[in-house]
């Protein structure tokens, strides 16, 4: 494989860690349809933060001291076998299978994004190039992944053919497996070396990352959580046995806008200013404008296109933030600081079940409606430091 082909592989990779990542999501109705209560569901579910949190402020530093290559191998290998573990289908086995799939999915964010972005460089790309590529493909992963497992369950079903809980997780499998395979040949970028002394998080006392990246990295994974987690909630009773279904398509189109949006947040990228970071949160704010007004009129379709918003302003999110962070970063500290940010971003997730007990005291239109007036705030303090604290370019 040439230097410039080599990210491609890195990329598979986490694309593969993305695909393990979102498959348990649109399997979450039939989960509770096969008997599972709604609280063993959510717990199943956030067995996967467990492992993905710490992994994200971990395995960064674990990469800078043994090298990109062997870190990557074992999160794919985690993520195989993770899905092993799901399709086994017991309480516990799925408990461990979600568990595992974090630290799979915190390894592809924190270290495979990184190492694409490696080497891509080396291949010939601009860096910005390489930081799109990582956040393309992870994104990429989440979107297929949940968008394949609902549609494969859902027609295994519909057929009446056996395994329809099972297969999507030997899919993935195999697919991991393959992934797998093509990292054996990869170079490394990242020479091993011995305790450094440098302070492996200097990077988040920098201004720009507390005033500008702060702001905005919850945001990043709460839009995705407002969109296929609230909306599909808001409109259930309109959607007879079509649930399933509906909730795959928000997830594939939220993903998908995501994916698509991206080419675009490298091009309103500067150097001089936060430009992007702003854009993604004025486009947040109006996602989550619209995700009140579906929460108003209760359609299906208003909610599909608040979701789609919002994956737009999460693409261009992610990006802005990778960018910002990559020119505030030293090279020794660049995988443990996109730790430090993708764990910012999964604070996100906990959105839903906030809004859940807070929906005890208001409805859900006057949260969300609140929720779009917290994102202008954030706004605000962003614009304000745009253009302060700017890194010295290398």
């Amino acid at each position: 494989m040439t230097d410039r082909n080599a990210w491609r592989a890195a990329a598979a990779a986490v694309f593969a860690c993305g695909w393990g990542g979102n498959q348990f999501t649109p399997l979450l109705v039939m989960y509770r349809e096969s008997g599972l209560s709604i609280l063993t569901v959510d717990a199943l579910l956030g067995a996967y933060v467990v492992g993905l949190v710490p992994g994200l402020l971990t395995v960064g530093a674990l990469s800078e001291r043994y090298g990109r290559r062997p870190v990557m191998l074992a999160g794919t290998a985690a993520s195989l076998v993770a899905s092993v573990f799901l399709a086994f289908g017991s309480v516990g086995w799925i408990a461990a299978g979600r568990f595992v799939t974090g630290v799979g999915v915190a390894v592809a964010m924190a270290v495979g994004s990184t190492w694409v972005t490696e080497l891509s460089v080396r291949g010939g790309a601009e860096r910005a190039t390489g930081t799109r590529r990582g956040a393309l493909w992870l994104t990429l992963g989440f979107g297929l992944g949940a968008g394949v497992a609902g549609v494969l369950a859902q027609t295994l079903i519909s057929l009446g053919a056996p395994f329809p809980m099972e297969l999507p997780y030997v899919l993935h499998a195999v697919l991991a497996a393959a992934a797998l395979l093509a990292l054996v040949r990869l170079p490394e970028t990242r020479v091993a070396a011995a305790a450094r002394t440098t302070r492996r998080f200097a990077g988040t006392r920098h201004p720009r990352f507390r005033r500008v990246i702060t702001p905005m990295a919850p945001w990043i994974f709460g839009s995705a959580g407002v969109a296929y987690a609230i909306m599909p909630q808001l409109v259930g009773d309109r959607l007879g046995t079509w649930g399933l279904a509906y909730s795959t398509l928000l997830t594939v189109c939220t993903l998908g806008a995501g994916a698509l949006v991206q080419p675009l947040a490298k091009r309103l990228d500067r150097t001089t200013s936060a430009r992007g970071v702003v854009v993604s949160m004025v486009v947040m704010s109006a996602g989550l404008a619209v995700s009140a007004v579906a929460a108003v009129v209760r359609s299906p379709a208003v909610a599909l296109v608040a979701a789609v918003v919002l994956g737009a302003a999460y693409g261009i999110a992610v990006v802005s933030g990778l960018l910002e962070l990559q020119r505030l970063a030293r090279p020794d500290e660049l995988a443990a600081l996109t730790g430090v940010y993708y764990a910012l971003a999964y604070v996100g997730f906990l959105l839903p079940s906030i809004l859940a007990v807070l929906s005890g005291v208001a409805s859900y239109p006057v949260l969300l409606g609140c929720l779009v007036l917290v994102a202008l705030g954030g706004t605000v303090v962003i614009l304000r430091h745009s253009r302060r604290h700017l890194p010295i370019p290398a």
